[in-house]
């Protein structure tokens, strides 16, 4: 029994290991059948070739930054700094915080022994002790008072009630007060000559300076004989005080001046004054007068066609524009010819004349270089119906002047005048031109009331107001 179980045992394992022999084969064949069956890997893409002329990238190169070994160092060092400070930090807080707190627990001990040696203290004082402590403090409390009563006073003290004198201080501004403004007009003595100018005494902190070309119009070849010293002068202050208290003065400004302001009276009169031409140019001829440069354009000359014959000759001229700003002053000799001529005539004058032309409003009558308007209302006190009826051009005629104005050129006249009833003019005209001497007398006359009776009538009315 025994060995037909070994056998059958031995069977048994015989054909266990020829399973697995033929399942060990089926599952070699299985596997290289997947792999015969499977697809074959993709081979992997060849970068393309470059070109044999190409040109190549340049090498890139990476910069890496390192630091030193001193840097390490120092930050090494900084950090451990950092932390000892906060260590100290710490430590500090901690030892305040200890210290606040044995104050607490010391502070009623501390109260205890100040009590009592107050207490002692009280024991140890005498009636004498307690007396000067109460003076004392009544001579610190008068002495506050003292002083606040002081400071008080002091600010509610007025102008008035302090040592003031007003004329006194208003002599120390006169002293203090600067000398010399721009335009002012002043008086000095000299009392330095030099090279380039006169040093003047105006009294001022220092002298003023006049320079040699402002000393006076035209050159001056010898300033110590025309400025001595001690000369009293007048001059314009042209420029302030500068950082030394100096001024700058001019003779020459104040006297251009004084001959703008002459000028300007002149030609507001309508006065003819006398120059000399010393310049001719395309337009006119140059002249002075009181220093001043004047022109006299070739319309306005009796000769401008010749104007260079002018030349060193003196003439009659009036004044066309006067204008200071822009230091411009023209002249005529034409207005100076009608300015004398209305220097010879006045109000009420019988004139004689020649009629240059007939207007419809009236009649222009030739004076001898001036012209006069009579006008249709002067002619007659009649009614006539055309001035032609009274006069003709180039008729020669007596007339009265009535009106009189040698700024804008005019002159009236008046035939009306000169008639005894009215239209005489028109029915017996040389009558009237014989006898117009007789009558202007009794013309005249009877003008002069008409100007005064005006007068009286302002009068009546001014003191009956």
């Amino acid at each position: 029994m025994l060995k037909s179980t070994s056998l059958e045992n031995d069977r048994n394992l015989l054909i266990i290991k020829k399973q697995l022999t033929l399942d060990c084969k089926n599952v070699s064949l299985i596997t290289k059948g997947i792999m015969a069956g499977s697809d074959p890997q993709p081979k992997k893409a060849t970068p393309p070739r470059p070109a044999i002329n190409a040109p190549r990238k340049p090498l890139q190169v990476m910069h890496i930054s390192r630091k030193t070994e001193e840097e390490i160092i120092n930050e090494r060092s900084s950090e451990k700094e950092r932390s000892e400070q906060t260590k100290d930090i710490r430590f500090n807080e901690k030892v305040l915080a200890e210290k606040e707190i044995s104050k607490l627990k010391k502070a009623p001990e501390q109260q205890k022994i100040t009590q009592e040696e107050s207490s002692n203290t009280f024991l140890t004082t005498t009636m004498g002790d307690l007396l000067r402590s109460n003076n004392n403090s009544d001579n610190k409390k008068n002495i506050k008072a003292f002083d606040d009563q002081n400071v008080f006073e002091q600010k509610s003290r007025k102008v008035d009630e302090f040592d003031f004198d007003e004329d006194e201080f208003l002599a120390a501004l006169e002293e203090n007060q600067p000398i010399g403004t721009t335009g002012e007009i002043a008086k000095g003595s000299v009392i330095a000559v030099e090279s380039d100018g006169i040093y003047v005494d105006i009294g001022g902190k220092a002298p003023g300076f006049m320079p040699k070309n402002e000393c006076g119009l035209g050159v001056i070849t010898n300033l110590k004989e025309r400025f001595p010293k001690g000369l009293q002068v007048e001059v314009l202050v042209t420029r302030e005080q500068n950082a030394d208290g100096m001024v700058t003065i001019s003779c020459r400004a104040l006297e251009l001046r004084k001959s703008w302001e002459k000028v300007q009276n002149l030609a507001k009169e309508g006065k003819v004054i006398r120059v000399k031409i010393n310049g001719f140019n395309r337009g006119g001829v140059t002249c002075d007068f009181e220093g001043l440069r004047g022109f006299i354009p070739r319309s306005q000359l009796e000769d401008g066609e010749n104007h260079q014959s002018l030349v060193s000759k003196t003439i009659n001229t009036a004044f066309l524009e006067v204008n200071p700003e822009r230091r411009k002053l023209v002249l005529s000799e034409k207005k100076a010819a009608i300015a004398s001529r209305f220097s010879e005539l006045e109000i009420g004058q019988l004139i004689e004349g020649e009629i240059l032309t007939i207007k419809p409003y009236g009649f222009f009558v030739d004076l001898k270089g001036v012209s006069g308007l009579l006008h249709h209302s002067m002619v007659t006190n009649g009614s006539m119906r055309s001035l032609r009826e009274v006069f003709q051009t180039g008729e020669s005629i007596k007339a009265l002047i009535t009106d009189l104005d040698p700024s804008r050129g005019r002159i009236g006249l008046n035939t009306a005048l000169l008639e005894g009833p009215p239209g005489e003019l028109i029915t017996d005209k040389t009558k009237v031109m014989e006898e117009a001497e007789e009558r202007a007398i009794k013309a005249r006359n009877s003008l002069n009331k008409e100007k005064v009776d005006p007068q009286k009538e302002e009068k009546d009315i001014n003191l009956s107001s």
